[in-house]
């Protein structure tokens, strides 16, 4: 730009823009001077002043319209031309208060529902987890595929190699599980970690309180320092800063506190215990209460580490591969051919996601597709006002109104529709954020980090806005080629519906119709999933029994140990059970390990075994994984587990009786197909701990299946062995009668802690209570998706009902003539319903066709039906083609109370 002609333009433009009215006065007067000029010269020419005076103003092209130009010409025209149909828009929107709140309220709802889920999505898929540097982070899985083994864990002498690999900055085993706490008024089950002392580096978080552990310190065993949460330090200590020092007492040890770490802290689990860890302790994993170092002892179930500086997930692991090759080579009997033994890097963020990434996915595409068919909705709402205003719109572009101004006050209004609404739905959304926390099971990663962060907010802004373009778009383009001179032939002053608007309203209806149908069968997918999984037979009675953990202390010196031994814990645990029977309301009581909660343990709480069966000696690193579960010889019947074959335990069953095994029919089918399990032997050596060479065991029985890891998977091969030949140390009473869920753990504490004063009795639990969190991911899925797909069926109703409304006032002198002549209700009823059944059945049909192709994304959540179930298809499909019929009911009966009379002299 010429510097002269910038000193002269940009004061003009800031003078147009802030002195409007006095720039518009001059421009009238200049083009009126004009006007002038040329009707003098028409006049000279010999017209007549009347003439002349036309003559100019055709000249001129329209006074409107060159007004239009000039303005364009200073370039902030546009400014002032928002402004305009803004105000414009709201005086149109508040004259139309029904309308209004209609789109408003669909908006919002679309909006608001979509910002929920989205939420969620951002705080668990796509924000980053809360680290320095989250990409360098990765979970070091240890696979077995040559015996079917996945995340087996790693052994120590692996994590020392992969720590002076030069691959990783650091590398961090992560152990741990419950630790009682005494000392205070009731003894506390804590949550901890057992972590080496450079966990805290690795992670790059600083203790808020004191120091973190010295990742110098080679200590074999624990340090006897520890790190508190700061929920812990809170709760327990009443956030007392003097606590930095003090002495506690964790199964029998006596450990100083260093440090507590930050508010809002959490570990990288996959299960909530994991993630909501209380304590931290530095260990070596060498010295006791551990087992002495072995390649092929995996004791440490989870690690995770992160890459040195300039490697990538993809190249660490391809060094990896490498070392692992070059291990199986030095260590051929640690690592034979045949376990074909690898190690696996995981991003750790999706390591924490698991298996909720599919569902949040299906919840996304399931909201999405409400707030579309929101979108469609008022764009059959605006495109029926915008037919109605059809002559408004005419006479003002005869007055010389341009198009693109036209096409622009439309779209501005459509915004301001989804503006208003975008703010309602967030309004709401801020209202009920607790009752949607409350709502998100709890099994769910991350569900601390859910909140309306600014990512949250601006994908609100962006969905309001494009939620705005899609439905405002539709009355501007149409508007934008109106045919002036149908309009103007139009006699009364109705609408000015065009042919192509109602074909395009027709259009908006099937695509409503078919992304609603497509919702539908998603919902009826999943809710004929969940009705499977309650029919279930889980193999077990969960009714009037109920779970109570307690935990044995393991202090760090075996010596010290008072339940060291199975001859030590197993008076303990007849006395308990004896004990827990005197209650009022038991009728039966048992005690097993954590993993025989049926449905209420997780994956890191299984015994992993190894296995070789009598005359199949093969080595260790051949030999299959089983499940193993503890349980004392009462288990199998107050879990109401038949037996098939042979017997279940007896007293007997004790540490001086050979061991014996109680096993399901899957191992039975597994590994004696053909041949019968009782009295065959095997050998079990468990893969976290075990030392020395274990005996042979007896099988002794065969009990039906039984889905204890979830009722969607069939059981998997497992063994039961007595308790009283075994000494777990994490416990669950299982208690059976008529029990008050309330006051049946206080009393079990009683008897419990009246044997030993220093145990914890916490996580009571019915079993119906455990079936019914095993199924929360999938409930909560199921009601979302449900819940949009009523939504969308009631925006489906609404619009084919706004569509057949319009028809019949659009037919009405029609629908009065064939009155008039003759025509019988039921003729009227039947014109009127084939109009709105030909789009239902369009709708359904391309519904259907879309469902087909996306049905099968979702098989990995369903169970017991397929993709593609043709009951779920054809059953909604004739549901969603109903409330058509019953939607368009309502104008047929309407356009059969027409009067003929009164419709001719109206038109």
């Amino acid at each position: 730009m010429r510097p002269k002609h910038w000193m002269y333009t940009v004061p003009l433009r800031l003078r147009s823009l802030f002195r409007q009215r006095a720039t518009d006065q001059e421009l009238d007067e200049e083009l009126r001077y004009h006007v002038e000029r040329r009707t003098e010269e028409n006049i000279a020419k010999g017209m007549t002043p009347q003439e002349a005076r036309r003559a100019a103003m055709l000249a001129m092209g329209g006074v409107e319209k060159r007004k239009e130009e000039c303005r364009e010409t200073r370039k902030v025209n546009w400014l002032q031309n928002v402004a305009q149909d803004i105000r414009y828009g709201l005086r149109m929107l508040r004259k139309s208060p029904g309308f209004t709140v209609t789109a408003v309220l669909t908006i919002a709802l679309g909006i608001g529902a979509t910002t929920a889920i989205f939420s969620i999505v951002d705080a668990t898929l796509l924000h980053p987890l809360p680290y320095p540097h989250p990409e360098q982070l990765v979970s070091v899985e240890d696979d077995l595929p040559g015996v079917g083994a996945q995340s087996v864990g790693i052994s120590v002498p692996e994590w020392q190699d992969f720590e002076r690999s030069g691959i990783f900055q650091h590398v961090s085993p992560i152990g741990g599980g419950s630790v009682n706490l005494t000392g205070s008024s009731q003894p506390m089950r804590i949550f901890f970690a057992a972590v080496p002392p450079n966990y805290f580096a690795l992670m790059g978080i600083k203790p808020q309180l004191g120091r973190s552990f010295n990742p110098e310190d080679h200590t074999p065993g624990f340090t006897l320092e520890c790190l508190i949460s700061d929920g812990l330090w809170k709760r327990a200590f009443g956030a007392d800063p003097q606590v930095l020092g003090r002495s506690i007492r964790l199964d029998n040890d006596l450990y100083q506190i260093i440090g507590v770490m930050p508010a809002g802290y959490h570990d990288p689990g996959r299960t909530n215990e994991e993630r909501n860890t209380e304590m931290w302790l530095a260990t070596g994993f060498a010295g006791a209460p551990a087992p002495l170092p072995q390649r092929n002892l995996r004791i440490l179930p989870n690690t995770i580490a992160r890459i040195a500086p300039g490697l990538t997930v993809k190249t660490a692991q391809s060094r990896l591969d490498a070392l692992v090759a070059s291990l199986q080579k030095q260590f051929p009997v640690d690592y034979p051919e045949e376990s074909a033994w690898r190690v696996r890097l995981e991003p750790l963020q999706e390591t924490v996601v698991g298996n909720a990434r599919q569902s949040l996915i299906l919840l996304l595409g399931a909201v999405g597709l409400v707030l579309l068919i929101g979108c469609v909705n008022v764009a059959n709402l605006l495109l029926a006002r915008a037919s109605a205003r059809g002559r408004e719109m005419a006479v003002r572009q005869a007055l010389g109104a341009a198009r693109k101004r036209l096409m622009s006050q439309l779209l501005v209004e459509g915004l301001l529709l989804s503006l208003v609404g975008g703010i309602a739905g967030l309004a709401i959304l801020f209202c009920t954020k607790g009752l949607m926390v409350r709502l998100v099971p709890d099994s769910l990663p991350r569900l601390n980090n859910i909140s309306i962060s600014w990512s949250v907010l601006l994908f609100a802004l962006a969905a309001t806005f494009s939620a705005g373009v899609i439905f405002g778009l539709a009355p501007a383009l149409h508007i934008g080629r109106p045919d002036l001179t149908a309009v103007f032939k139009q006699e009364g002053r109705g609408s000015t519906n065009s042919g192509e608007q109602a074909r395009t309203r027709r259009v908006l209806v099937i695509t409503e119709f078919a992304l609603s149908l497509v919702l539908m069968i998603a919902a009826g997918l999943l809710l004929r999933s969940f009705a499977d999984l309650l029919n279930v037979r889980p193999g077990f009675d969960p009714q009037n029994v109920m779970a109570v953990r307690t935990w044995l202390p393991v202090p760090n010196d075996p010596d010290t140990d008072i339940y060291g031994t199975t001859a030590q814990e197993a008076p303990f645990i007849r006395e308990l059970i004896r004990r827990s029977k005197t209650m009022p309301g038991v009728e039966e009581a048992a005690v097993g390990d954590l993993a025989a909660i049926p449905l209420g343990h997780s994956r890191n709480d299984l015994n992993p075994y190894r296995m070789t069966l009598e005359g199949q000696e093969v080595q260790s690193e051949k030999a299959p994984l089983v499940e193993v579960l503890e349980a004392t010889p009462e288990y199998f019947h107050t879990l109401g587990m038949p037996l098939l074959r042979g017997r279940l335990f007896v007293e007997m069953d004790d540490e001086k009786a050979p061991p014996v095994a109680v096993i399901n029919e899957a191992f039975a089918r597994t590994y004696w197909p053909a041949g019968n399990p009782i009295g065959q032997h095997l050998q079990l050596n468990r893969m976290r701990g075990s030392r020395g060479n274990p005996p042979w065991t007896t099988v002794v029985g065969v009990i039906a299946d039984a889905r204890t890891e979830s009722l969607a998977e069939e059981s998997a091969p497992q063994i039961y062995l007595s308790l009283y030949q075994m000494h777990p140390k994490d416990l669950a009473i299982f208690l059976r009668g008529r029990l008050d869920p309330a006051t049946t753990p206080v009393k079990l504490r009683r008897e419990v802690q009246s044997i030993n004063p220093e145990l914890p009795v916490f996580g009571a639990q019915t079993l119906k209570e455990a079936v019914s969190v095993s199924l929360s991911e999938r409930r909560f899925s199921m009601e979302m998706v449900g819940l949009f797909a009523l939504t969308a069926l009631l925006l489906a109703g609404l619009g084919i009902y706004g569509v057949i409304s319009y028809i019949v006032s659009e037919r009405r002198h029609e629908i009065g003539i064939r009155l008039a002549l003759g025509a019988q209700n039921r003729n009227i009823l039947r014109m009127v319903l084939r109009q709105g059944l030909g789009l239902a059945i369009a709708g359904a049909a391309v519904g259907l066709t879309c469902a087909l192709i996306v049905s099968p994304l979702m098989a990995g959540l369903l169970y017991g039906v397929r993709p593609t179930d043709p009951l779920t298809f054809v059953g909604f499909a004739l549901l969603l083609i109903g409330v058509a019929l019953l939607a368009c009911y309502i104008p047929a009966r309407r356009a059969m109370k027409v009067d003929p009379i009164v419709a001719l002299r109206y038109e």
